[in-house]
């Protein structure tokens, strides 16, 4: 027997009573889903029941860089674009712009605006890829290995970039990244078409 939504994350009578409006005579049910409430239909929860409300598309970007793991450049699901983690490598030789390294891994050698610069060629080249714009981010999480010496420099460049389009922003200060880049970016577009 295959479990419903119902079944599968238990909703207390009580709180559909106290809603103003019954859900359930139009086959619909809250779930939380902490710190979310869905309102999902009462269906079976099978493998392809979410696939198949919404489309998911796999996306790979030739003019980016290649990705570190098993994973695409972005993924489209109805007219939202998630991109995947992009960071400044350059596609064609695969190193990082702005950085040179001694045969012991030491730098001796580092630029981060040349990596500023290098990551938003590279979420602009996912973007195109995808058929989405520059202006159709909403949403821009990024990842800085070294917030103190880092943060100012990006935050300026940024501005340069996004003077019209204003995305949602988050920076958040980390320990490393898979590959020695001092920067990542994790996007969200809207894709209106």
């Amino acid at each position: 027997m295959t479990p419903t939504l119902r079944q599968t994350f238990h909703v207390s009578k009580t709180w559909n009573a106290l809603h103003p409006k019954n859900v359930q005579q139009y086959g619909l049910t809250f779930h939380f889903l902490f710190p979310f409430v869905l309102l999902l239909p009462d269906k079976p929860a099978t493998d392809n029941y979410f696939s198949s409300m919404v489309s998911s598309e796999k996306i790979d970007a030739p003019a980016a860089p290649k990705p570190v793991g098993l994973y695409p450049h972005a993924r489209r699901v109805g007219n939202l674009l998630f991109l995947s983690g992009i960071g400044p490598r350059d596609p064609e030789t695969d190193g990082v712009p702005g950085l040179k390294r001694s045969p012991a891994g030491n730098y001796t050698e580092f630029d981060f605006e040349a990596q500023v610069h290098s990551v938003f060629r590279n979420v602009r080249a996912v973007l195109e890829a995808s058929g989405a714009r520059w202006e159709d981010l909403v949403d821009v999480t990024v990842f800085l290995v070294n917030m103190e010496r880092d943060f100012h420099t990006f935050n300026h460049i940024y501005a340069e970039y996004f003077k019209d389009n204003q995305p949602c922003r988050t920076t958040v200060g980390i320990d490393s990244l898979p590959t020695p880049i001092a920067i990542e970016l994790k996007c969200v577009a809207v894709i209106n078409s």
